[in-house]
């Protein structure tokens, strides 16, 4: 299996490429700022073809690229119902700082050619790859991870969070649509059940894995010891 990465714009958003090897289909993961560019280098240097551009969630620096990205190879884009409105209003998701730097200048947005939309628990066959869609509302109402087998045998899955698991860390719940108690919900039910090998790859910021997440991460051993949880940090 290939899997590209890269951080994309002033947020260091993680652009993720995965296919199941060089000069075959491909999806690409949260094209941020400035990741078109980026999107292309990987795609030339193993010569591979995107045919889908999957978003956990709709804030702007996960999905600023995504129509120019689709556009260039005529993929499509994967969204949940619940953020798919941030596609073409991505102003609606975002903190008043943010949303005041960026009205500075002049930004239009819209929807790709081709749009899908991602439900809970659907397992999706795209570039030869199973992908099985979490549903994690609470960053976003929409926010998703998507899993997929990794075949290793010390590794059975990779888990892309978006801004739901990051190491050490959770995502932030304080912006629109942002909703603590969902987030302490998801992490419940969709986080601590899997198993310790399954390797994260967060939208912001260094892999990770399960086990170590559930042994160090003061947000899952609050959830684990008492089923409460208190600070949020990171991401847009």
């Amino acid at each position: 299996m290939l899997i590209a990465a890269f951080p994309a714009g002033p947020w260091g958003t993680n652009c993720y490429v995965a296919a199941t090897g060089a000069g075959s289909e491909c999806i690409v993961i949260d094209p941020g700022k400035d990741a078109a560019s980026g999107v292309a280098d990987v795609v030339r240097e193993h010569n591979l073809k995107p045919v889908a551009v999957l978003l956990t969630h709709g804030h702007i620096d996960h999905m600023w690229s995504v129509t120019p990205v689709a556009g260039a190879y005529d993929a499509t884009a994967w969204i949940h119902p619940d953020d798919r409105h941030l596609l073409a209003n991505p102003m609606a998701g975002m903190s008043a700082e943010t949303a005041g730097m960026l009205l500075g200048g002049k930004y239009e947005f819209t929807e790709p050619d081709r749009v899908e939309e991602l439900a809970d628990g659907a397992a999706l066959e795209l570039a030869g790859l199973q992908v099985v869609v979490d549903h994690t509302p609470g960053h976003t109402p929409g926010s998703v991870t998507f899993r997929t087998p990794y075949g290793d045998q010390d590794i059975s899955e990779l888990m892309f969070s978006g801004d739901l698991l990051f190491q050490g860390s959770i995502g932030r719940t304080d912006l629109p649509g942002g909703d603590h108690a969902a987030m302490l919900r998801s992490l419940t039910s969709k986080v601590l059940p899997l198993a310790d090998d399954i390797v994260v790859l967060p939208g912001h910021g260094e892999q990770t894995s399960i086990g170590r997440e559930r042994a160090s991460n003061p947000f899952l051993l609050d959830l684990l010891d008492s089923g409460s949880a208190g600070r949020v940090t990171r991401g847009l």
